[in-house]
């Protein structure tokens, strides 16, 4: 509670009591210590909620199949998983090996190459009926900084 202190002490001006220049911070102060002991109570229980005993199982070796990739130097030399081709063998080489087995082809191609060979690669690979995926490496920020 606010009290007003001075020589109006005890006395009423105009039927009322004087303006109070303080905040009251006791009813804030409840409630602010009310929310902390909820939070903590369910903070408690959250951490320790459902207790479930999950399945074990064996792990499968994963198949040790050959992923198709077709790489590209920046001279433009193709090349089917470290095998070299031209680029007009390339989509009868895509189908003869790997056929129906896989849906997508990864191209890993030079930064350097010019565009017109990597779009002509692209288009091999989509007539053979394959997605073609570039591989790309991330950024790191020592690069960036430089």
């Amino acid at each position: 509670m606010a009290f007003t202190v001075g020589p109006e002490l005890g006395r009423r001006r105009r039927g009322g009591l004087g303006t109070m220049s303080e905040i009251n911070v006791v009813p804030l102060v409840d409630v602010v210590l009310v929310l902390l002991i909820i939070f903590m109570l369910t903070a408690q229980v959250m951490e320790f909620g459902l207790e479930i005993d999950v399945p074990k199982v064996k792990q499968q070796q994963q198949s040790a199949r050959e992923l198709p990739v077709i790489s590209v130097t920046k001279k433009g030399e193709v090349y089917l998983n470290e095998s070299p081709l031209k680029l007009v063998d390339l989509r009868d080489a895509v189908l003869k090996k790997f056929g129906a087995s896989t849906k997508a082809v990864y191209v890993r191609a030079d930064r350097n190459l010019t565009w017109d060979v990597l779009a002509q690669v692209v288009s091999e690979v989509k007539a053979a009926g394959f997605d073609a995926r570039l591989v790309t490496k991330t950024e790191d920020i020592a690069d960036k900084r430089r």
